[in-house]
């Protein structure tokens, strides 16, 4: 991914002096706690230039970095929360190419670099809330979906975006081995009108730094109002269709998972309600859970994309 050097960067960029010392801060206590592997080498690690953008949710405190990067659902390194820490480092995310194709008047294999050039990298802060009952406020960084779209040119007969994760078996060792978790690749999709909203945002890094590769380095999906096994990591296609495209977990287990997965408090999940979450940082396992908000709070800016349709019946 192309990354500002000092340089090239503005007075107004540069990372914050508090955020770089929480950082500094983290980096001292990550022998400790086994997790030198999960930090990029010396130098690579260089700020992302990205503004602050006024769709963040800024009044609550955000998830500490440690956790962000420590406690990870990512089925190609492990089903356990720590097998993404412990095993992504065999991930290799350059060069990396995107294919893009279907329905669009720009199909190509594009560059990473090329795919983005050009877009302004925003900051966003998200609620993230998870299908099992968890949640994060992630500072992500990353750019709008709809931009990128925009600039492949949907033809008129599209009205869904299927993405594909990548297949690397001698780098994501749940993909390899008699037992495997899931059918490969993973993908998903969004309708158009979903993946065209402003709060959805392909993301590149997170606390104004480059993906970790357990957060989905180098580009993964992010949208906030739906529970995060929509958010498909390190991304290889994306594919713009006019048939709803198949989804990994919808295929895996319709009963459980829907094509929407949009937070729904009111709808259980048939294993567990969906009325609570724990924020993940916030105290020891006697910590009050807090009630899930409908959309993951963010109804005032989606439901209208939901108007007529049954949120119980299209989960």
């Amino acid at each position: 991914m192309l990354i500002k050097r000092a340089a090239d960067i503005a007075p107004s960029e540069i990372t914050p002096q508090a955020a770089y010392l929480r950082r500094r801060e983290f980096l001292a206590g990550t022998a400790a706690l086994g997790l030198g592997a999960l930090l990029p080498e010396p130098g690579r690690a260089a700020p992302l230039a990205a503004s602050k953008s006024p769709l963040s949710t800024t009044a609550e405190p955000q998830t500490a970095l440690k956790d962000i990067i420590s406690y990870n659902n990512f089925y190609e390194f492990g089903v356990d929360k720590d097998d993404p820490v412990k095993h992504a480092h065999t991930l290799k995310t350059k060069p990396w190419k995107v294919k893009v194709d279907g329905l669009v008047g720009k199909p190509a294999d594009y560059d990473l670099d090329d795919l983005i050039k050009d877009i302004a990298l925003e900051e966003r802060i998200y609620r993230m809330r998870c299908v099992e009952g968890w949640s994060m406020v992630i500072p992500w960084v990353g750019v709008p979906l709809a931009s990128l779209l925009k600039r492949l040119e949907p033809q008129g007969s599209a009205k869904y975006v299927a993405f594909e994760t990548l297949v690397r078996p001698a780098e994501m060792p749940a993909q390899r081995g008699v037992f495997q978790p899931l059918p490969w690749p993973y993908v998903d999709g969004l309708r158009l009108d979903e993946a065209m909203h402003p709060l959805t945002i392909l993301a590149v890094g997170l606390y104004g730094e480059t993906l970790a590769n357990q957060n989905g380095a180098p580009i993964r999906l992010v949208v906030p109002w739906k529970y995060g096994f929509k958010g498909v990591k390190s991304i290889v296609k994306i594919s713009l269709t006019e048939k709803q495209p198949p989804c990994t977990w919808n295929v895996q287990n319709a009963r459980e998972y829907g094509f929407y997965s949009n937070v729904n408090p009111t709808v259980d999940h048939p294993r567990w309600s969906q009325a609570t979450e724990r924020r993940i940082g916030e105290g020891g396992l006697f910590v009050k859970r807090r009630p899930t908000l409908m959309f993951n709070g963010y109804a005032d800016e989606v439901a209208s994309l939901y108007t007529g349709l049954d949120l119980k019946a299209n989960y």
